[in-house]
């Protein structure tokens, strides 16, 4: 891993693979960072180039002064590819990642040519519950909103999760600056229009026990787009490339088989 300076920020990111191999971009969920991969990634197809990085505000990427755009969130993912010279990507992006990855899309066509949407929603939320949950942290910290983000990340079990630990660990350590900004960036944005005028491959994927993303919201956005599929993770939340890596990997290897990616 490394930092990628940029004009006005530096992001955390890290670069894997073949020079020559056909690119994957990761892009992580809000409060977490690009560890969320760890077990994907050695599941995956030797021969693809992948990048992965921390959001800004998460991670070991800066934090500026929040709020954040997604205009700003996106040109991030745009200015990493062109640093690493990343083109005919496959953009695969969880719950706010995956918000990145569509409107990457709807901007750079010619740096996208597949997406994988996980998790995710073209609208999640409305502006007044992100607003109240900003309200939340700044007053009373990450910690305060942690045990019911694990409960609607992992379901009504999670305090026997596994991996939940992990993930909260995550969560309570991301910049509050971070997590408000990006918080920010999701509140203000409808992409129902722009993603309704995708066309490219995409495979959608939700969990059956994601309560931040439920499945019929996900597949309600999966619908927006011609020709996608979509899969259900059974037993899964809103992270299911942590929950269950093996299967993400298995749905992920054989959309870029069948797309002709690798």
């Amino acid at each position: 891993m490394a930092l990628v300076y940029l004009d006005d920020i530096r992001l955390n990111a890290e670069i894997s693979g073949p020079p020559d191999g056909p690119a994957l971009v990761l892009v992580h969920a809000l409060g977490t960072s690009l560890a969320i991969w760890d077990d994907l990634l050695p599941r995956l197809p030797e021969s693809l180039r992948v990048l992965r990085f921390d959001l800004r505000g998460h991670g070991g990427s800066d934090t500026p002064a929040p709020p954040y755009a997604m205009g700003a969130l996106i040109r991030d993912a745009e200015r990493l590819m062109a640093h690493f010279r990343l083109k005919e990507a496959v953009v695969a992006g969880v719950s706010l990642g995956g918000m990145v990855a569509q409107g990457l899309a709807v901007k750079r066509l010619d740096l996208v040519r597949g997406l994988v949407l996980s998790n995710t929603a073209a609208k999640i939320g409305t502006p007044a519950m992100w607003e109240g949950r900003i309200a939340q942290i700044r007053a009373q910290g990450l910690e305060s909103y942690a045990d019911g983000a694990m409960q609607r990340i992992f379901g009504r079990g999670f305090r026997e999760k596994p991996q939940m630990p992990r993930i909260r660990a995550l969560l309570t350590s991301t910049p509050e600056q971070g997590w408000t900004g990006c918080a920010a960036a999701i509140a203000g944005t409808d992409f129902y229009t722009p993603t309704a005028s995708l066309t490219l491959p995409t495979l959608v994927i939700a969990g059956t026990n994601d309560g931040t993303t439920p499945p019929d919201l996900v597949r309600e956005t999966a619908d927006l787009i011609l020709g996608h599929r979509f899969a259900l993770m059974r037993g899964t939340g809103h992270l299911p490339m942590v929950e269950a890596p093996g299967e993400f990997a298995t749905l992920l290897t054989d959309f870029l088989t069948s797309i002709g990616h690798i």
